[in-house]
C-alpha cells in the first residue's frame, strides 16, 4: 500500500462547481480535488451529466472507448456513455468524467428534486444505483486503478457496498479503499424495501441490519456500514451525531460501532475567492494590516442598502437561506430588541416565505436601521461580508459551514451558536485573557443568542479590543491548503485499514 508516495484518489460526486450545485458538497468536490492535485496527488472526479449542463460551455467530449457501457438495473440492462472535461482553474488539471444517460440525468434539468412539483424525483434510487455502478464499469475499461475511492453522501453511498459485496475479489478493483464522507446527516436515501430488487444484491443483503433502516432501503446506512473509513465535516458535528440520535436520524448506534473509523475533518473555503486581499467585488481590497480600508466598504455597502453611513454604529449582517436550522427564527424572535441597540442590519437570503414576509414588515417598520435583499447575490454576498462589522450565524445544527469562516477571514465578528462546525471554528472572546476570534452562546435560546449580540455590540465601542478580536480572526488558516493535508492524512490511515 502506498505510504507517502503520491496518491490516485477518484472522487465521487452528485454536484461539482461550476457545472452544477446545491450547496457545499459542490464547492468541496471542486476545491478539494484542485488542492490534492497541486500537492501532486493524482485525482480524478466522477460526477452525472445532468441536462442542465452545457456541453459546449463545460467543454465536455466524448472518449470513444467509453461509450455505450451498460450496468443491471435488476433485470434492465441501463446502457451509459463516459464523456470528459476538465476542471476550469488556472492552477491545475483536475479531469473529469462526467456519467451520461439520457433518461435517468441527461432529462433533468434539476439534480435531485422535480421543478415543478418540487417533490423528489419518483426514480432517484435507480439514478444513483445506475451512477454507483457505473464506477466500477469506468475503472474496469480505464485500467486507471485509484488507491482511494472518495464517496460523498448518500447519492455516492452504494460504492463501498458494491465495492465489498460484488468487486472485493475482482482483480482490478479489490485493492483500492473507500472513503465515505457525509455532509449533512439529513439526507439520508431512503426508499421502499422494493427497490432492493434493483440492487442486484444477493438475497441475504436484504436481511442485513446495514442495509435496511426503519423499513427503508437506506442507502446511507450502506455507506456508513461498508466504506473502510468514514468521516464528517467537522469535529464538533462527529461528536453530536455521536450523542444525538434524532441529530443523526436513528444512525447513533452504526457510528458508535464506527467509532474508531469515524472522523472530523473541517472543510476549507477557496483562499482565491474569499480573500479581501483580492476580492474583485468589493470597493476597497484590505488585510489585517489595512483595517481603516474596511470601512470604505462598509461606507459603500450601507448606502447601496438605503442606509445612513455612520463609522461608530456597528452594522450586524445575515447572508443565510431562510430556514429554521438556519436559526432564522431566533433572529426573528430577537429582532425588536436587537433594534434597540444603537445598531443597523442587513440581510442577504431567500427560503422560507413567511420569513420573507417577516422581515419585508420590518423593513417598513425599521426603514432607518434594517433593510433587506430577498434574493441571492453573490457579489452582494461578498460586499456584505466586507463591509459589515458584526455577522449573525445562530443555527440549531451546522455540520461545518462556510460563513463563519468567510466572516474571520474578512474581519467581520462571528455571533455563532456553539454547534457543528461553528463550535470548532469560532471562540468565544474572553475579556480577561484578550483571546478569541468571535461571541458563541450555548442553548437555543431566544435571550442567551440577544445577550450575546449585545454583549458584542458593546465591545465594538472599545475600538482596541475590537481590533484585536478582528485580527484574531483574520489570521486563523481556513484555506482548502490547510484541509486538504488533513485529508491526504485521512487516506493514507484509509489505506493503512486493512
Amino acid at each position: 500500500m502506498p505510504s507517502k508516495k503520491n496518491l490516485k484518489i477518484l472522487f465521487v460526486t452528485s454536484e461539482l462547481f461550476p457545472f452544477m450545485k446545491t450547496g457545499g458538497l459542490a464547492d468541496v468536490s471542486a476545491s478539494l480535488p484542485q488542492e490534492l492535485t497541486a500537492m501532486g496527488h493524482e485525482v480524478r472526479i466522477v460526477v452525472p451529466k445532468y441536462g442542465a449542463i452545457d456541453t459546449r460551455k463545460a467543454k465536455i467530449h466524448d472518449v470513444v472507448r467509453l461509450k455505450d457501457l451498460s450496468v443491471k438495473l435488476g433485470e434492465k440492462e441501463v446502457v451509459f456513455s463516459v464523456k470528459s472535461s476538465f476542471l476550469p482553474s488556472q492552477k491545475v488539471r483536475v479531469q473529469i468524467y462526467f456519467i451520461d444517460n439520457e433518461e435517468y440525468f441527461g432529462s433533468r434539468k434539476s439534480l435531485y428534486y422535480d421543478p415543478v412539483s418540487g417533490l423528489p424525483y419518483e426514480d432517484n434510487d435507480e439514478r444513483f444505483i445506475i451512477f454507483s455502478k457505473s464506477i466500477f464499469e469506468l475503472i474496469k475499461k480505464l485500467g486507471w486503478i485509484p488507491d482511494i475511492i472518495h464517496c460523498n453522501d448518500w447519492q455516492t453511498a452504494l460504492v463501498p457496498l458494491y465495492h465489498r459485496a460484488i468487486y472485493s475479489e475482482d482483480d482490478q478493483c479489490k485493492n483500492f479503499r473507500t472513503l465515505f464522507t457525509v455532509h449533512n446527516f439529513e439526507y439520508q436515501g431512503a426508499f421502499d424495501i422494493s427497490a432492493f430488487a434493483k440492487l442486484g444484491l444477493p438475497p441475504e443483503y436484504l436481511n442485513d441490519n446495514n442495509l435496511v433502516h426503519e423499513g427503508k432501503l437506506n442507502f446511507l446506512k450502506a455507506g456508513l456500514s461498508s466504506a473502510h473509513v468514514i468521516n464528517t465535516v467537522s469535529e464538533g458535528y462527529r461528536r453530536e451525531v455521536l450523542e444525538n440520535n434524532g441529530l443523526s436520524l436513528g444512525m447513533k448506534d452504526l457510528l458508535i460501532s464506527k467509532k474508531d473509523k469515524f472522523y472530523g475533518l473541517v472543510n476549507g473555503i477557496d483562499s482565491s475567492v474569499w480573500n479581501p486581499d483580492t476580492d474583485k467585488f468589493i470597493a476597497k481590497n484590505y488585510n489585517s494590516k489595512s483595517l481603516p480600508n474596511k470601512l470604505i466598504n462598509k461606507k459603500v455597502m450601507i448606502e447601496r442598502f438605503g442606509l445612513v453611513y455612520d463609522p461608530e454604529t456597528p452594522v450586524i449582517s445575515v447572508i443565510s437561506r431562510l430556514f429554521d436550522y438556519k436559526g432564522i427564527d431566533l433572529i426573528t424572535e430577537a429582532f425588536e430588541k436587537i433594534m434597540t441597540l444603537k445598531v443597523q442590519l442587513v440581510l442577504l437570503g431567500t427560503g422560507d416565505r413567511n420569513f420573507h414576509k417577516i422581515f419585508d414588515n420590518y423593513a417598513k417598520k425599521y426603514k432607518d436601521k434594517f433593510a433587506c435583499y430577498l434574493g441571492f447575490s453573490d457579489e452582494l454576498a461578498h460586499q456584505i461580508e466586507a463591509g459589515s462589522d458584526i455577522y449573525l450565524m445562530p443555527s440549531k445544527h451546522e455540520p461545518c459551514g462556510l460563513n463563519q469562516m468567510y466572516s474571520l477571514v474578512y474581519g467581520t465578528v462571528p455571533v455563532v451558536r456553539e454547534t457543528g462546525g461553528l463550535a470548532d471554528t469560532v471562540t468565544r472572546y474572553d475579556e480577561e485573557k484578550n483571546t478569541g476570534n468571535g461571541f458563541k452562546f450555548v442553548n437555543y435560546d431566544k435571550e442567551e443568542f440577544f445577550e450575546e449580540v449585545k454583549r458584542a455590540v458593546n465591545l465594538f465601542q472599545k475600538k482596541n479590543v475590537w481590533a484585536n478580536i478582528m485580527k484574531n480572526g483574520m489570521k486563523a488558516d481556513f484555506s482548502w491548503q490547510a484541509s486538504s493535508k488533513r485529508y491526504v492524512d485521512l487516506y493514507r490511515k484509509v489505506l493503512a485499514n486493512d
